[in-house]
């Protein structure tokens, strides 16, 4: 059965400001993925607007944790300078960011993973703010952000005590970080929809527009 708690509104007048959240986060950097939309390329180190995707993320989250993550399968030397702990999946054939999920929990070394894709550069602090201070509202339970009618899994916070409840589900066969979520009563946080910060630039199209077009 699929239930979640009530929505939050993500509203820049209510957000709190990141000086006053009390909640520890480790933070997870997804940069595991095959790259399929890409031609095969570690995603996480293409460039955008002249540094790679990763440094975008690592600038942004560096000042809001001590125990920064980053689930990377390969490049591993070119990804160390922007992690705390670099962690990979457990199988060779890029099962998915479930398993870089999994993989993020069991390092964590505080209650609550703030989890993030690579690809989202124009994520900002406000949104994760009011990320966090929703999680803190509600630390028993998934917090993940929601835009329209979609959910945003990989945009997430999770609190480590439910590391095992995933593996389970892991084990059970499930791979879809959304149902988990889900199951486990996640809260969310609704943003716009077509927020920009939320924009995954996920093609080489998204990543490097035409002449012409706004990113």
């Amino acid at each position: 059965m699929l239930y979640h708690r009530p929505l939050f509104i993500c509203r820049s007048e209510t957000a709190m400001s990141l000086e006053s959240l009390r909640l520890p986060c480790s933070i997870l950097l997804l940069a595991g993925g095959r790259g399929q939309r890409m031609g095969g390329e570690d995603k996480g180190l293409l460039e955008w607007r002249d540094q790679p995707l990763i440094a975008h993320l690592h600038q942004r989250v560096r000042p809001l944790t001590d125990d920064l993550i980053i689930s990377c399968n390969r490049n591993h030397a070119r990804y160390a300078p922007y992690a705390d702990q670099l962690v990979s999946d457990d199988s060779p054939d890029f099962p998915g960011p479930l398993a870089g999920i999994r993989a993020g929990l069991f390092a964590a070394r505080h209650e609550h993973l703030l989890i993030l894709p690579c690809d989202v550069p124009q994520i900002d602090a406000r949104l994760l703010a009011d990320l966090r201070a929703i999680a803190q509202r509600n630390p028993q339970v998934p917090v993940m952000v929601r835009h329209g009618e979609f959910w945003e899994p990989l945009l997430c916070i999770i609190p480590t005590a439910l590391k095992d409840q995933v593996e389970r589900a892991w084990n059970a066969g499930e791979r879809s970080p959304r149902k988990i979520l889900l199951q486990l009563g996640a809260a969310g946080l609704e943003c716009p929809s077509g927020d920009p910060r939320l924009a995954n630039l996920n093609t080489p199209e998204l990543l490097h527009p035409p002449a012409g077009m706004s990113e």
